[in-house]
């Protein structure tokens, strides 16, 4: 099993940063790839960005690139998302998320194994 706690969600203004962290513990030797999703209310989870466990190669949804960035450090077993120039429109509980198979792709829910329960980011202008 796996488990996964995030921290580091809140209130910031408009333009302000935030740094999220997630600890993965358990079966972290079959980690593949960590992600990180959003869900703003009244909409459906959607990708922000992901990083391959091993290689530290990225990828970011177009609505975060240059503003965003996933990064991990192996041996704390973290994965962090540092978010700059906040917006209101990423508001939204973010979840962490972690992939066992290195098959299939890494931008829907259904491609990642295991979740945390998700931190609250609320942006205000």
């Amino acid at each position: 099993q796996v488990q996964l706690v995030e921290s580091g969600g809140g209130l910031v203004q408009t333009g302000g940063s935030l740094r999220l962290s997630c600890v993965l513990s358990g079966r972290a030797f079959s980690t593949y790839r960590m992600g990180w999703f959003r869900q703003a209310p009244g909409r459906e989870r959607e990708f922000v960005a992901t990083i391959t466990w091993s290689s530290g190669n990225t990828v970011y949804a177009d609505s975060v690139k240059g503003r965003f960035t996933i990064s991990r450090d192996n041996a704390k077993r973290t994965v962090y998302l540092q978010m700059n120039s906040l917006k209101s429109d990423d508001t939204a509980v973010y979840y962490c998320t972690q992939k066992t198979r290195t098959c299939g792709g890494y931008s829907q829910e259904g491609d990642y194994d295991y979740w945390g329960q998700g931190t609250q980011i609320t942006v205000s202008s």
